[in-house]
């Protein structure tokens, strides 16, 4: 039986608010509406196969699979989520039943052969890497990896929260072989789940857009093969959609033209609110608009409505694309500010929601250096920190290929000659020329609402509560050149200032004797540097930003200054040391409760204490070791 780990009561009240499991509205759009695979195109033929005829093949014509979990052996609940249990609607409680432990494990299936109901499926999808650094957009080819597709992830149901109206794609990881396995087993090992357990929720705690993880369920009877053998495990995860640029990279390149038009019609209508919400161009007064007003960007309006060629570039599926552009300049700009790195940022790795998406070797940010990657087989580094947000945009001019004709053939997009036979000879010169345009206008859009979203976070992080141009070369240019040169850590330096009382640095003696809080326990870092002029190195940035502070604060409110920081500065995150230390303790010692902590430190980032153990907080909390710092691993999961 499940055991009670979520100890903490529901953010949103008494236990009585939420749902029960079996009270869930649970529906199946993504299967109601895309094509299944012909080999199994109904629940019915795909249950009635022996569970071994749904292993790895190719899958033409479709965008998923029917296919069951596989049936787990004395599964045991390690964890679970309380905030994500809320945002699903969950009442508090129902992790202690049966039938959520049978839910998390794939022992339950909503459907059944009389009544009918939801029947588990997998998507299909393909996936592109870069093969060297990218600096700048379409200018590299791609490392092509044909069919991937959820090689052990099957989505059970979706659910719609009453409150919030965000419809989710619940799944399994870890839940075994489906056709899009290839030569891998379908499973998951408590290593790496461990690991998306815990980093889904924290980066949602911090504001960031990302997958979620409710539950995280060991399989003590399921040995895994990687670089040894390894427990296996299940993560029960969810999304408002699982779709990636990498689903429009396969049908691009089996040329399924009227496929990439029915899923890219499903993403605005479905996915996203409908096309009436999808933006406009930004306008030129727009692109230089401050920040804080590009959190809402311009909504557009039906291409019918716009006259002229602008009318043509405005069709609905150029401003589809420009919505997916926009919400992935977002997350990138929030993982650039947070310092953290995903490993693998491939075209099947890329969200059309902006979600940041499947964790293998990910970190957050230890001593600041923009050429550190955590993967290990990154040697040119193409996911280190600096190569990110061009990455994400390399990706996104992949989809714009995908969506090419959609978007090139503007007001003519609906024409039953285009729709039926394609791109005349005629026609292709004009839209060709339109697609590309589009592409680089969205490029300018994408490093717009990036930078603009990236400013934005950093004044918040550094007390600011305008941002105005100068503070880019004279605060945070120098900030992360400073950290860099000193080896100092990113995300304490922030929190560690937070604490900072103006009247405690306003003069240069009191600013040099305060820089030493910045330092490790080992003393100053880097090449060529003593403690006194890293002390005055400190010092002098201390005094521009006391300066540019002091122009949005009066001395008499800095205690509330000092508030708004901490709430956007973590004191906790877990890094890569910690999360190795808390794999070790789980499965080595059977320590079932280190998850809970950490958890709950992951979900309450900003907290000064979690009150749990104070000694592990601090320690959690504190300096990395110098030997654990920069941590890099492998994909394997």
């Amino acid at each position: 039986m499940a055991s009670s780990l979520s100890t903490k009561p529901h953010p949103s009240g008494p236990e009585t608010i939420g749902s029960s499991l079996a009270d869930l509205p649970k529906s199946n759009v993504f299967t109601s509406k895309l094509p299944a695979d012909p080999a199994f195109d109904t629940p019915e033929s795909s249950h009635n196969a022996p569970r071994e005829a749904l292993g790895p093949r190719l899958v033409k014509g479709a965008l998923f699979t029917y296919v069951r979990p596989e049936q787990a052996d004395e599964p045991e609940v390690l964890g679970v989520s309380p905030r994500a249990m809320t945002d699903l609607n969950l009442k508090a409680g129902e992790e202690d039943n049966l039938e959520f432990l049978d839910l998390v494990s794939g022992r339950k299936l909503f459907w059944d052969s009389v009544n009918g109901g939801i029947y588990p499926w997998a998507q299909c999808y393909g996936g592109e890497s870069p093969l060297a650094k990218c600096f700048s957009y379409g200018k590299l080819t791609g490392s092509w990896a044909g069919q991937l597709g959820d090689g052990r992830a099957i989505s059970l149901f979706e659910t719609t929260n009453p409150t919030t109206k965000k419809r989710y794609e619940v799944q399994l990881k870890g839940a075994g072989r489906t056709p899009y396995s290839r030569f891998a087993d379908g499973k998951a090992v408590l290593r790496s789940s461990i690991r998306e357990f815990i980093i889904s929720e924290a980066l949602h705690a911090l504001g960031i857009p990302t997958t979620r993880a409710l539950a995280l369920v060991l399989l003590p009877n399921s040995s895994v093969r990687r670089e040894r053998m390894e427990p296996g495990a299940i993560v029960t995860r969810f999304a408002e959609s699982w779709i990636r640029i990498g689903t429009f990279d396969l049908l691009r390149a089996r040329g399924d033209r009227d496929l990439i038009r029915t899923l890219a019609t499903y993403v605005a209508e479905e996915v996203f609110p409908g096309w009436e919400t999808l933006p406009s161009a930004l306008s030129p007064e727009r692109e230089g608009a401050p920040p804080r007003d590009i959190d809402d960007p311009p909504r557009g309006v039906p291409a019918d409505k716009i006259e002229g060629e602008e009318g043509a570039e405005q069709n609905r599926f150029a401003r589809l694309y420009r919505e997916i552009a926009r919400r992935n300049a977002k997350t990138i700009a929030a993982l650039q500010a947070y310092g953290f790195m995903n490993g693998v940022l491939n075209t099947d790795n890329t969200s059309i929601m902006g979600l940041s998406l499947d964790y293998g070797p990910f970190a957050f940010m230890d001593n600041f250096d923009p050429q550190y990657t955590p993967n290990h087989d990154d040697q040119l580094l193409r996911y280190s920190y600096k190569n990110q947000p061009s990455i994400i945009w390399w990706n996104l001019v992949r989809l714009g290929e995908s969506l090419g004709e959609l978007i090139g053939a503007g007001d003519k997009v609906d024409d039953e000659v285009f729709i039926s036979k394609g791109v005349t000879e005629a026609f292709a010169e004009v839209l060709i020329k339109r697609a590309e345009t589009l592409i680089e206008k969205t490029g300018e859009e994408y490093k717009t609402v990036f930078l603009n979203e990236f400013k934005r976070l950093m004044a918040a992080r550094l007390g600011l509560k305008i941002y105005k141009e100068s503070d880019f070369q004279e605060l945070f240019s120098g900030l992360l050149d400073m950290l860099e040169a000193l080896e100092l850590d990113f995300n304490h330096f922030f929190r560690l200032l937070s604490g900072i009382s103006l009247t405690d640095i306003d003069n240069n003696e009191k600013r040099k004797a305060i820089a030493s809080i910045f330092f490790h326990k080992e003393g100053v870092g880097g090449i060529g540097n003593t403690e006194e002029t890293a002390r005055e190195r400190i010092a002098q940035w201390l005094s521009t930003w006391r300066d540019r502070v002091l122009e949005d604060w009066n001395l008499e409110n800095d205690t509330e200054r000092q508030q708004s920081m901490k709430a956007v500065n973590p004191k906790f995150l877990p890094r890569s040391w910690i999360l190795e230390e808390v794999i070790q303790r789980v499965e080595k010692d059977g320590d079932r409760d280190i998850l809970r902590r950490v958890m709950n430190m992951s979900l309450n980032p900003f907290e000064d204490e979690w009150n749990m153990c104070k000694e592990e907080e601090e320690r959690f909390c504190g300096d990395v070791p110098q030997y654990k710092r920069a941590a890099m691993c492998s994909c394997s999961s």
